[in-house]
């Protein structure tokens, strides 16, 4: 099942405050109505419990289910073929593993106890299908560790994630560093300390495989959770990070997987091991063609042949991190059967490699909740519409109000809670945040300032600073390029110059995301000769954006919307209207020399709206 399906069916829409946009702005001249107390609420099986509509039993019951499923139905292991040079039949992969029973010996192996303090972002994840059958025979149950990378965004294997149906047979519980236990004379479940959530909708990279050896590749995926989560987020890795991946850089490995080679047990408590990176050369000569430089990485001395001696992940480890300079740079993937062949090592997803693929599941910009961008339009009478993505066009619009006094629409994840917010400025210049309450289900406004209106450009790009927070980029009257800091909870900070001539360009500067593939926030800008030009980002706080690069000419539109992925396929769209309302669709392609495709029609008759 895809996610976008996923997220359809578990009827999320509707999930941004937007739905009570007609009790936020009524009337015409600008006036500006604020939310009463009684506002009307959004639907509520979008998950504002916690639980994304699935109830603390029900997910007690999938934790139990998997401590308790048979060994033999865990998912296939992966089984490399034997290669010259490495010891015959013994690669295997840290794919899903159950504990045989609810009580679990206690290390990675080599490893070390540690507490949920020193790794508040590690999180479990507890797969079990019943298959829906009295027979517990076909019962599938098995565990992952995870990695939170924002409140509710989690970050983990492929090789979990693929196949599976993590929303209707999925369990997260974050905040303990103890597995959960089970007694059998009660039939309950202990989780030590620990909470328990759902599974709202999953991503894996597309392009992930099991090759014919047995390995895995581009092993990355993440699961959004239905509500915000209170364990600290542990920021991933740059696009063009080298330093971390430089052979005998010191990495730490954390996970509840296998302690030893000779049983199947997970460990009850977390462990820790710290551990050389090793050189793609290294890796190579052990795997051979199964080692896939710049998409993986491997770790750790030559293992000793035995639990003596040897530092390694394994079975259970899978999904967990990689981490070096307190960023997550490697992901769990595979390795060799029971973990201490001589001379074997680790093997990590590369997350450097990743970054602008999964940069946007982290930042969802969407407004439906099927992870793809859509798009916010005013018409000229002030009606408001959504226009949900499908991937190449847009749905059946959704009427969204009256918004006459309103002369400007930005979405973004102000407070990184997983629902999509809106920066709204209405005609007089003050600039709202409109967004969900998670405690009340409601839409709640917040007045950010006045004076506003002398901005003639503001995007809400993403993460500019790196500190994990949603800012906004404006252009004044003058031309001046500034930079306000989000503070986490929909205000900004103090501003900061960045440049200034951007008035060249009109209001014709827009962004959303990532052109280039490289995970950092990137700008266009039209000229008024239609000249269309790239601002790489550079991941630099102080200096964002690199010289401008000439992409494109003939660029003569009358509007542009950049919000990010429309078509999901990992990278920033443009969406541009010509004079005679045309719609067509730039698609990103990832690539710095041409990060536009040909351009594609994609709808008509869209003269007379404002569009976001």
């Amino acid at each position: 099942m895809s996610s976008a399906h996923r997220g359809k069916k578990h009827g999320r829409r509707g999930r941004i405050a937007v739905r009570s946009a007609a009790t936020l702005f009524l009337g015409g001249a600008g006036a500006l109505v604020m939310a009463p107390a009684h506002a009307t609420p959004l639907p509520t099986d979008i998950g504002v419990q916690g639980h994304g509509g699935i109830s603390a039993s029900q997910l007690t019951a999938r934790v139990h289910g998997a401590l308790t499923a048979p060994a033999a139905n865990t998912p296939a292991t992966l089984r490399p073929a034997a290669r010259a040079g490495a010891p015959s039949g013994t690669a295997t992969g840290q794919d899903p593993q159950p504990s045989a029973s609810g009580t679990v010996a206690p290390h990675i192996i080599g490893g070390t106890t540690t507490s949920i303090s020193t790794a508040p972002w590690m999180v479990q994840l507890w797969y079990y299908d019943d298959k829906g059958t009295s027979d517990t025979s076909d019962d599938v149950g098995f565990f992952c560790g995870g990695t939170v990378v924002s409140p509710t965004k989690i970050l983990t294997a492929a090789h979990c994630v693929s196949g599976y149906d993590w929303h209707n047979n999925g369990a997260i519980i974050y905040g303990t560093s103890q597995l959960p236990t089970t007694d059998p004379s009660t039939n309950t479940t202990d989780f030590h300390g620990g909470t328990v959530t759902g599974v709202w909708r999953q991503w894996n990279d597309s392009s992930f495989k099991i090759t014919s050896a047995g390995t895995a590749v581009n092993d990355v995926a993440v699961l959004t959770l239905p509500n915000p989560i209170s364990a600290k987020p542990l920021p991933i890795t740059t696009s063009d990070d080298t330093t971390s991946y430089k052979a005998g850089t010191q990495a730490q490995i954390y996970g509840w997987g296998r302690t030893s080679s000779t049983n199947q047990d997970i460990s009850q408590t977390l462990q820790k091991a710290t551990v050389p990176v090793n050189a793609d050369s290294t890796c190579s000569a052990y795997y051979g063609s199964d080692f896939v430089a710049g998409a993986m990485t491997c770790v750790g001395a030559p293992a000793s042949g035995s639990d003596s001696g040897t530092v390694a992940s394994c079975n259970g480890d899978s999904g967990g991190p990689l981490v070096v300079g307190g960023r997550v740079v490697g992901v769990v993937s595979w390795g060799v059967q029971d973990c201490v062949a001589q001379g074997s090592y680790s093997v990590f997803t590369k997350l450097s490699r990743y970054v602008g693929a999964t940069e946007p599941r982290i930042d969802d910009t969407d407004l439906s909740g099927d992870g793809r961008a859509d798009m916010f339009a005013i018409a000229s009478n002030g009606q408001g519409y959504e226009y949900d993505s499908r991937g190449t066009s847009f749905g059946t619009r959704i009427p969204l109000g009256d918004w006459s006094g309103v002369n400007l629409v930005r979405q973004a994840d102000l407070d990184r809670d997983g629902y999509a917010d809106l920066l709204v400025r209405t005609t007089d210049g003050t600039l709202y945040w409109q967004h969900l309450n998670l405690s009340t289900g409601n839409a709640d406004v917040t007045r950010i300032g006045s004076g506003w209106n002398a901005m003639k450009v503001m995007l809400a790009p993403g993460d500019v600073t790196g500190d994990g927070h949603q800012d906004l980029l404006t252009v004044d009257s003058s031309g001046n390029f500034w930079l306000y800091p989000g503070t986490g909870h929909g205000t900004f900070g103090s501003r900061v110059k960045l440049g200034y001539g951007w008035n060249t360009y009109g209001a014709n500067i827009f962004g959303k995301g990532d052109f280039t593939g490289d995970g950092k926030l990137d700008l266009l800008a039209q000229d008024s000769s239609g000249n269309l030009w790239l601002y790489k980002g550079t991941g630099d706080p102080s200096h964002p954006l690199a010289s401008r690069v000439k992409i494109g000419w003939g660029f003569h539109y009358t509007a542009y919307v950049m919000n990010g992925d429309m078509t999901g396929n990992g990278h920033s769209d443009l969406i541009a209207r010509d004079s005679s309302g045309n719609l067509w669709l730039y698609q990103g392609t990832g690539d710095v020399s041409h990060p536009l495709a040909s351009r594609v029609k994609i709808g008509y008759g869209y003269n007379g709206y404002r569009l976001s």
